[in-house]
């Protein structure tokens, strides 16, 4: 007896008929229910994957959800193992490959980017029942972990953002939608290079981890008060690494913490930069022979300082790239100051 008995093993199949795209959702059901019980199952976030399948375009994500809720229910009262068989059975040629893309989401660990060891054996019992290569599957699992990688990098900035691939730009130029500076794009369309923008914030990142960021935030009254009764060191530290950091890095990055931190008194009449460290929080994985992917270690220098009516916090990520070890700390504090301080002298302010 193995633990997947129930699922590989059985001999029943389901009275009801699957179409094939129900028999792709199947299998992703049957895969999250196979190490927990169906109460455990969150229908609308399976089915928000789901949709992402191309053999899905032509549903709505209520009807994937409708479908997900059915599918669930048949697993409950006729079992996995019959559900899995059906779907197996109704798998048509051209739709193989993504039910067991199906089965890999439903397994994945979206915040370490890989299959967890334990979960390795279904995958691999999977992949004998539906006749894939060894190949073939690892590819799918590859191509999957990408798909979730290129998401969560295009998700940096926020939920709300808008990327815009340079080839798709037809300026040199970006310039700030509220008219306080211009900035030559820093990042080339050969290598993937993307602008990222909401309210307030631009980014410039491309596929070999470059990411330098302007967040801009007018400066209301009340502001101006406190920078003048605290002064303006203590306000940009107070903004920089008891608010800013925080709510932007901490709440995103386990482990996170400043390393470095300074007041330069000759920039912009009064700057404060830091340097935090992100300990597997770069914005790009690196691929291991296993097929899995993790993020990498980097820091993350961020300068903040007042021009005109607005507050600036412009960011550098450096990343350390296969198992390369960071150079004393002062030695890197100084790295990506020059590199924020050579970027910022590209940005002309109105």
């Amino acid at each position: 007896m193995t633990k997947y008995d129930k699922v590989f093993n059985s001999q029943k199949t389901l009275e009801q008929v699957l179409t094939p795209e129900e028999a792709v959702a199947a299998i992703a059901v049957v895969t999250a229910i196979a190490d927990a019980s169906a109460e455990e199952i969150d229908p609308e976030g399976l089915a928000g994957i789901l949709w992402e399948f191309e053999v899905f375009e032509e549903y709505s994500e209520d009807e994937i959800i409708e479908i997900v809720d059915r599918l669930i229910g048949i697993a409950e009262t006729a079992g996995i193992g019959p559900l899995f068989n059906t779907a197996n059975e109704s798998l048509t040629e051209d739709l193989v490959l993504d039910g067991f893309a199906a089965g890999v989401v439903a397994l994945l660990d979206e915040e370490e980017l890989n299959i967890p060891k334990d979960k390795q054996p279904f995958l691999k019992q999977l992949q004998t029942s539906l006749e894939l290569e060894d190949e073939e599957a690892d590819e799918i699992v590859k191509e999957i972990i990408s798909a979730f990688q290129a998401a969560e990098d295009e998700d940096y900035l926020d939920d709300d953002n808008d990327t815009t691939r340079l080839e798709e730009y037809t300026d040199d130029v970006y310039e700030s939608p509220l008219g306080n500076f211009t900035v030559p794009i820093p990042v080339d369309a050969e290598q993937g290079g993307k602008i990222q923008t909401q309210e307030g914030v631009v980014g410039f990142s491309d596929d070999f981890g470059t990411l330098l960021r302007i967040d801009y935030y007018p400066i209301p009254p009340e502001q101006l008060e406190e920078l003048e009764s605290q002064g303006q060191k203590e306000y940009l530290q107070t903004i920089l690494v008891e608010k800013y950091v925080p709510q932007a890095i901490f709440t995103n990055v386990a482990n996170a913490q400043v390393k470095y931190s300074e007041y330069l008194e000759d920039i912009f009449a009064g700057a404060y930069y830091a340097l935090v460290d992100l300990p597997k929080g770069s914005t790009i994985s690196q691929q291991e022979n296993n097929g899995n992917s993790t993020r990498l270690d980097a820091y993350r220098g961020l300068l903040a300082f007042i021009n005109g009516e607005f507050l600036y916090i412009v960011s550098n990520q450096r990343n350390f790239l296969n198992g390369e070890i960071p150079a004393e700390l002062e030695e890197e504090a100084e790295y990506v100051k020059d590199n924020i301080l050579s970027f910022v002298e590209t940005i002309e302010f109105s």
